[in-house]
């Protein structure tokens, strides 16, 4: 695993630090998921990982800069981080705070508009609120 995980971080261009090894480790070793970077963050104290939150979130931005993951901004204040990097959206239950994808074929985006002058769109994302 160790051995994939550092692959994945230098195909990226990104250093294989310790700290990102771990944070790549609990991220990618258990399937497709969504996860807070607190919810990382609790993740690595429980397996004895000691990073500060401020590691967390630069080494998941890193990772979302480098394609990695997907940032799923829920609102101002939340955001997820999803392992599935392809063109996909997804259901966010506002009661329990759980976020899952849209099976890709249940939305079409039929029109968009022109991007302002100088700017293009680099990518659409929906969010359907569901209250669960």
């Amino acid at each position: 695993m160790d051995h994939d995980v550092v692959a994945k971080l230098r195909k990226a261009g990104l250093r294989p630090t310790r700290q990102r090894i771990a944070l790549a480790k609990l991220m990618f070793g258990k399937g497709a998921r969504h996860i807070t970077a607190e919810q990382i963050h609790g993740e690595a104290l429980s397996g004895n990982v000691r990073l500060s939150l401020a590691t967390v979130y630069n080494a998941l931005n890193q990772f979302t800069a480098a394609g990695l993951l997907r940032q799923v901004v829920v609102d101002p204040a939340r955001s997820f981080f999803c392992t599935q990097t392809h063109e996909h959206h997804h259901f966010f239950y506002e009661k329990t705070g759980r976020i899952e994808d849209i099976p890709e074929d249940m939305i079409t985006v039929a029109r968009l508009p022109e991007p302002p002058p100088g700017t293009s769109i680099s990518r659409v994302d929906v969010v359907v609120r569901v209250d669960g």
